[in-house]
């Protein structure tokens, strides 16, 4: 089978989750067999053409203009996407499905779809609406519309939990049986041959403290003002804790002045952007790893921290709510309520035994249901059930050359 995969962002470009589970995916695709073609943004530092393990790779220069938005932006991204989209079709042959992540990718996907007859199908990873609590502006209305055509433009959705299937539902009006869940995977030897270093540990929390970490993007979604609102009584009756947040984003003033208006500054550390081995020491420096985002479709980072063997709480908010189960393999809290984060946090600081069982618990689970082999064996399900179907119904748009010689 061969693959053409959308996707604006691919390692070593991340800019949310879809990087990490495009990068997941696509290697065990091809691992299979098949011939998979990502079609990408170029980064600093990368080619325009290589091979990534058995993957190939198109990394692609925007357009020299500045872009007036990130609107405009994504606009010009399509137009590359699909002039190139086309060469590689027309020079390599014919592919036998399309698979587009997101709305920023949707013009160059829908076009290719029709020029070639190729089915497409899409994963919706988040929606406008979602990160909004609704639509509030024009901008947020023109996104929303794009999200809805992609996912009327597809033969088939796929979506990462039972919470995210329900918002296509609603939002877009979507029949129940064009949606696939399937959650998304992590790498499950992330975290091989990292153990804990204490030296690197007292760079950030003395021996005496208990880590307490966080990573992700500093926007509102994330909860990160919900976590700062828990320091205070977290300290109060855990007093040997620290707290380290780890990430960038437009929040980050905000955030530290609210630290600094508590008077707990001195017992939270924020790193900024930090490396790929520095997260991975960090995630094993940690004692407790808590995700209190406001809107989560799914909440990846969780499935990081249950590989790396750390206690987790998270909100009940979306698809972290369907990760863990409150007691047993994690801890959950009520979703932007600090008190509620702060008790969650207790209990696992106070309970080191009921700890250890939690984190063996999350490390059994991560490993059976968030494999990526489980997980690509669904998805070429669901190619080879499109496929199947446009053959069987006999899809096939008449070309232009068709229709001038039945004039």
């Amino acid at each position: 089978m061969r693959v053409l995969m959308l996707s604006w962002e691919y390692p070593p470009r991340i800019v949310g989750g879809i990087s990490r589970v495009v990068h997941g995916l696509v290697q065990k695709i091809a691992s299979k067999g098949n011939e998979v073609h990502v079609i990408t943004c170029w980064e600093m530092g990368t080619k325009e053409l290589e091979k990534d393990e058995n993957v190939y790779v198109h990394r692609l220069h925007s357009y020299d203009v500045n872009a007036n938005n990130f609107v405009d932006w994504v606009l010009q991204l399509n137009y590359v996407l699909i002039e190139y989209g086309v060469k590689l079709i027309n020079e390599t042959g014919k592919f036998d499905i399309i698979h587009a992540h997101d709305w920023i990718v949707a013009f160059a996907a829908r076009a290719l779809k029709h020029s070639y007859t190729i089915p497409m199908v899409a994963t919706i990873h988040a929606t406008e609406h979602g990160r909004n609590c609704g639509i509030h502006s024009d901008t947020q209305s023109y996104i929303n519309n794009v999200e809805w055509w992609l996912a009327y433009e597809s033969w088939k959705l796929i979506v990462n939990s039972g919470y995210m299937k329900n918002e296509v539902k609603c939002v877009f009006n979507i029949p129940d049986d064009k949606i696939y869940i399937i959650p998304n995977g992590v790498d499950l030897n992330k975290f091989n041959g990292y153990e804990k270093d204490i030296e690197f540990r007292r760079r950030y929390a003395a021996d005496n403290e208990k880590i307490v970490f966080f990573v992700g993007r500093l926007v509102n979604e994330k909860g990160v003002h919900v976590l700062i609102d828990a320091v205070p009584k977290t300290l109060h009756y855990y007093n040997d804790t620290k707290f380290i947040i780890a990430g960038k984003g437009p929040e980050i003033d905000h955030l530290k002045w609210m630290v600094y208006q508590k008077g707990i500054a001195h017992k939270v550390c924020f790193t900024g952007y930090i490396c790929d081995e520095d997260l991975l020491k960090l995630y094993k420096c940690a004692d407790v790893a808590v995700f209190p985002s406001l809107y989560e479709p799914f909440g990846i980072v969780a499935l990081e921290g249950m590989v790396a063997n750390v206690p987790v709480v998270v909100s009940e908010a979306g698809g972290l709510a369907e990760i863990v189960d409150h007691g047993v393999d994690g801890m959950k809290s009520y979703t932007g309520n600090a008190n509620s984060l702060a008790d969650s946090i207790l209990e696992i600081l106070h309970n080191p035994d009921k700890a250890e069982r939690m984190k063996k618990k999350a490390f059994e689970k991560v490993h059976t249901i968030y494999n990526w082999d489980v997980i690509t064996e669904q998805t070429l399900k669901v190619y080879n059930d499109v496929i199947e179907d446009t053959k069987r119904i006999g899809w096939n748009l008449p070309s232009i050359k068709q229709g001038l010689d039945n004039l």
